[in-house]
């Protein structure tokens, strides 16, 4: 195992934690600046589709104008062809332009999400295994498609909605102040009054959108739980509490949705009934006006087109501010998953085999949470390669720790582990675990092909390599029967295989990388006497030129091993060879007795150890 580097990982530290250790920024300072970082690589074509979208607007601004002229044209006798033609071409050509711009902000919006999914994605698969186990997986999925699907609304949409909005909104007051000031007023008056009300309902938008995605995330959390356990749900008739608590959750989202759509939709109902009145208000005073011959009757015309017309920017303002409330939310979402505790990673992935590893814990203590019972006490030993290293020891022994600390899922809170005399924190992390293969318990495997599931540790491995390493593990037989052979699907999570196939897949993917440490977590549970005897042999076989170290609780697994460590409350309680334990150790001699797999003759324990124990 090729010895590495300095410390080259920490926690990356939150993107939303201030520099210096001060106070957090206000939430709408961090909500623009995480839109910045999202917005910066697509300003050209989100600038492209504003213009487009002004262009259009001010097309449609003239089309009053030349409204008016065609009436006074009408009120002369004069020509009306060209006007109309002139009309028609703004109709149609504001038409277009807004079309091209819809399409150039529409592309950008699913570039920007499509950016933020993927940097999301990528972060969460780098998330510490603690932080992962304290998350619910279905929320964190909700994250990534729910939540970044709300993004590429206010990222474009309201951005460039409240922008043209804002402009054309000035240049329709400048012309309604060009054609009739005292008119203007009235209008005015109607839209600030109901503006203000519309401005006190944003605030409750943002929070009950934030209510709803977190709904989203409980109902995605519970399909997932359900999905993971469907057998065991289904053998314990429990269909209808499962569904009673996604209906819960389901019912949570679709509440706040109806409060959202009933929001805004006051929202958008007032600035239609501000556009009214203002009609309504210029229509009378505007009369009066005409009747008395301060201005023409086609001033009035264009006047209230332009009133009519109010509505689309203010329209936009509205929606702008409704879409912003909604997307902030999304945003705090998604900044809260990226400034989740992540490893960082580093070069390290040696390409060749490498010596046999030796591992070492001096004085580790350990616990998972600060409120949890301790796990590892003083936890010291030394397991040194090419050979076999077994931990038995009762359950909660804290056996499978061991492994997780090698791992570095987590990190000790005292003492040392160190793999060939290097404390494991100053390794690359990818250094690290490609020297390692690792077989957990349960022996999961992803959703995918068989290849798939081989070669996800090792991906430059050649069909001859999997070929061979299939026929150690006696799975060869199941390839040449299987229609699609190594493409041939193994279902969700593996559920198309047995048990023990499962094991067998997960033991060829470890040794397919190859590696100088291989950790064996009951590799051999799920199989039966005779394929368990010939993965014993294969092991047996590795231990030749690599460090092994297994956790196992039959006996016919740890009884040839070169060492032994009894593990009891998080401590070592003595090492040595089968023999030594039997005849030297009471705990180990209990356990090895009350196996099925005891080897006959064996020494069986003083029968008054649990008695002294207790």
């Amino acid at each position: 195992m090729t010895q590495t580097v300095p410390r080259a990982e920490a926690t990356q530290p939150s993107p939303a934690a201030p520099a210096g250790g001060g106070p957090a920024p206000p939430r709408v300072r961090a909500t623009w600046r995480a839109l910045r970082g999202y917005i910066r690589p697509y300003r050209a074509p989100i600038a492209l589709g504003g213009l487009l979208n002004l262009a259009a607007a001010l097309l449609v601004l003239a089309q009053p104008l030349v409204a008016k002229a065609l009436v006074d044209a009408l009120g002369r006798d004069g020509p009306v062809t060209g006007i109309v033609l002139g009309l028609t071409g703004l109709v149609f050509l504001g038409m277009l332009v807004r079309a091209a711009g819809q399409y150039v902000l529409e592309r950008a919006a699913e570039s920007i999400t499509r950016d933020a999914r993927r940097q999301l994605a990528a972060r969460l698969m780098r998330l510490r295994v603690a932080e992962m186990d304290r998350s619910r997986p279905g929320d964190l999925m909700s994250r990534v498609i729910a939540d970044t699907t709300l993004l590429r609304q206010v990222t474009t949409q309201a951005l460039v909605s409240a922008v043209i909005g804002g402009l054309t909104l000035v240049a329709t007051v400048v012309l309604m102040a060009v054609l009739d000031a005292p008119l203007l007023g009235v209008c005015l008056a109607a839209v600030v009054l109901i503006g203000c009300c519309v401005t006190l309902i944003m605030p409750r938008i943002a929070h009950a959108t934030r209510r709803v995605q977190e709904s989203v995330g409980a109902a995605a959390t519970v399909l997932e739980r359900a999905f993971g356990a469907f057998r065991t749900i289904k053998a314990a008739g429990a269909e209808a509490r499962e569904a009673a608590a996604l209906d819960e959750a389901v019912d949570e989202a679709w509440h706040g949705g109806v409060r959202v759509a009933g929001l805004r939709s006051v929202a958008s109902s007032a600035t239609g009934f501000a556009v009214h009145v203002a009609f309504l208000a210029v229509l009378g005073v505007g009369g009066a006006r005409v009747a008395s011959g301060a201005v023409e009757l086609s001033t009035l015309i264009a006047f209230l087109l332009l009133t009519f017309q109010l509505a689309s920017p203010v329209g936009q303002l509205v929606e702008a501010a409704a879409q912003y409330q909604a997307g902030s939310a999304a945003v705090f979402r998604i900044q809260q998953a990226q400034g989740m505790d992540v490893e960082q990673p580093s070069p390290g992935r040696p390409g060749t085999r490498r010596c046999p590893a030796t591992v070492e814990f001096r004085r580790v203590d350990f616990r998972y949470r600060a409120e949890l019972p301790q796990v590892h006490r003083d936890l010291s030993f030394r397991a040194e390669g090419p050979g076999t290293t077994a931990f038995v020891g009762p359950s909660g022994a804290g056996k499978t720790t061991v492994f997780a600390l090698i791992e570095r899922f987590y990190e000790a809170v005292g003492g040392t582990v160190l793999v060939n005399g290097i404390d494991v924190l100053d390794w690359p992390l990818a250094g690290l675990r490609a020297s390692i293969g690792y077989v957990e318990q349960d022996a999961p495997l992803l959703a995918g092909t068989l290849r798939d599931n081989l070669t996800c540790a090792a991906p430059d491995v050649t069909d001859d390599d999997i070929r061979d390493t299939l026929a150690r593990v006696q799975l060869d037989a199941l390839v040449d029967r299987l229609p699609d052979g190594l493409d041939a699907s193994v279902g969700h999570r593996g559920n198309a295989l047995s048990g023990g196939e499962r094991q067998r897949v997960a033991i060829a993917r470890a040794l397919l990388r190859r590696p100088a440490l291989l950790l064996l977590d009951e590799a051999t549970s799920q199989l039966d006497a005779v394929n368990e005897r010939v993965l014993r042999d294969v092991v047996a076989d590795i231990a030749r030129d690599t460090t092994v170290l297994v956790i196992a609780h039959r006996l016919s697994t740890v009884a040839t091993a070169d060492q032994i460590v009894v593990l009891e409350g998080g401590r070592v309680r003595r090492t040595g060879t089968h023999r030594e334990l039997v005849e030297g150790d009471a705990l180990y001699a209990e356990l090895a007795a009350t196996q099925l797999l005891a080897e006959p003759g064996a020494r069986r324990p003083d029968a008054s150890y649990g008695a002294r124990r207790a």
